[in-house]
């Protein structure tokens, strides 16, 4: 169930996307049209089942910066960034960042095999009742949301992305120590 916190602070990141001005010019999450979510506002927390069997919770990833992309096989730009997610998973130090792959799709087979037709070894997670879809307020495929090492959302970008480029990287890293 969504938080009314998360709920507030993601309406508030729209309005400071929509009336950003100067201060903003600076921000490499702005860069990459990326929303920004108001100060403090906490991740909704959550446990899924990975394809690998085993339990993700977003507690135990504390302490490192999260990205969290929402997808599907039968999104097309979802399979056409998800590449740039594996490269961006290999460049950024897994003490410190974790990638992290939601999908509703039931077809842990299928998935298997899009994966390893794109080279992809992405963690995938299973959002079968989609309550976390829901939480994070996740209305078109590809979502990504990006949470900071304390567990606080930082913001979120609706549709594809070239996740690897420089400034990509550097946005994603200016969340690091």
């Amino acid at each position: 169930m969504m938080t009314t916190g998360l709920f507030r602070g993601l309406m508030l990141a729209v309005v400071l996307s929509a009336t950003a001005g100067p201060a903003w010019a600076d921000d490499p999450f702005a860069a990459l049209k990326i929303a920004r979510v108001a100060p403090g506002t906490a991740a909704a927390a959550f446990e899924l089942p990975s394809l690998d069997g085993r339990m993700v919770q977003l507690a135990d990833l504390k302490g490192k910066v999260v990205v969290v992309n929402f997808w599907a096989t039968w999104c097309g730009p979802c399979k056409e960034e998800m590449p740039a997610f594996e490269r961006l998973r290999q460049q950024l130090d897994p003490n410190r960042f974790a990638l992290l792959t939601v999908t509703t799709d039931l077809q842990r087979e299928g998935i298997k095999h899009f994966l390893a037709n794109l080279h992809v070894l992405v963690p995938v997670l299973f959002d079968e009742d989609q309550a976390v879809s829901q939480a994070y307020l996740v209305r078109a495929l590809p979502t990504t949301v990006f949470i900071d090492r304390q567990g606080a959302l930082i913001g979120r970008a609706v549709g594809p992305r070239e996740w690897d480029t420089p400034k990509a990287v550097q946005a994603i890293q200016s969340l690091m120590p």
